[in-house]
């Protein structure tokens, strides 16, 4: 039976295999090509698009708020910066400039007397600023004084009230260079009291201050030949509210 089959499967299988080449190209049908897909990318990829934009929108709209905080905040800290200064610097002498305060009950008489063996005298200049709140004219009536150090000595500020109100200011000060603040004493001063000027009125502020004699000692203080005491005017009324509400 294997060979009455064999001559027939001969027969037939060169025409089973005989393949005809295409005559054209192949073309899919047209649901293999799902152009559903396509749109659902482009619209998928649109939406990507828009959640980005919105994003970075957003982005945009934080930071400049968070700049605009930061902005009102510091103005803020200027002004309540006055009265946290002030205890500040009365618990720390000579801190980022800020000379001692010498309590005249306790001073000892020794340590006022002048250096005459000392071989030079420090420079002393004074400095003035005034804070844009403030219609006031604020100046040193000396521009500078040279002193021994134990020596003391005094000067005056003048201020006046160029309003036609009276208005109440209150000053901060700094001694420059700064490693040289904690020598600098002052027996008597306006600074960090509220000082209140009716409308048009001028006063002298006066300052009595000395060297502390050990810097003579102090081998930082060799190359230091001149110091300055600075001074500057804030509006009180401004400087209060805004360290309340801060």
């Amino acid at each position: 039976m294997l060979a009455s089959l064999y001559p027939l499967s001969r027969r037939t299988c060169p025409r089973l295999l005989h393949i005809r080449p295409l005559s054209s190209p192949f073309v899919p049908p047209s649901f293999l090509l799902r152009p559903s897909a396509s749109r659902f990318y482009a619209s998928a990829q649109a939406t990507t698009e828009d959640l980005s934009s919105s994003r970075k929108s957003l982005d945009n709209k934080s930071g400049g708020m968070y700049a605009l905080a930061v902005f009102i905040t510091m103005v803020g800290l200027s002004y309540a910066s006055v009265p946290l200064y002030r205890i500040f610097c009365a618990a720390v002498p000579g801190f980022s400039g800020t000379p001692g305060t010498a309590d005249s009950s306790r001073l000892e008489p020794d340590r006022l007397v002048p250096a005459t063996n000392f071989g030079r005298r420090i420079r002393i200049t004074f400095a003035s600023n005034i804070s844009d709140a403030l219609q006031w004219t604020f100046k040193p009536e000396l521009r500078e004084i040279r002193v021994l150090p134990g020596e003391t000595a005094l000067t005056f500020y003048k201020a006046k009230n160029k309003s036609d109100e009276d208005i109440v200011g209150i000053a901060t000060y700094n001694v420059t260079p700064q490693k040289a603040a904690k020598y600098f004493n002052k027996i008597q001063c306006f600074c960090f009291e509220e000082q209140k000027l009716r409308a048009g009125e001028e006063v002298d502020m006066p300052v009595f201050f000395y060297i502390d004699p050990d810097f003579m000692n102090d081998p930082y203080m060799k190359d230091v030949n001149t110091v300055t005491l600075s001074y500057t005017f804030f509006n009180a009324k401004y400087a209060k509210n805004l360290a309340h509400q801060s």
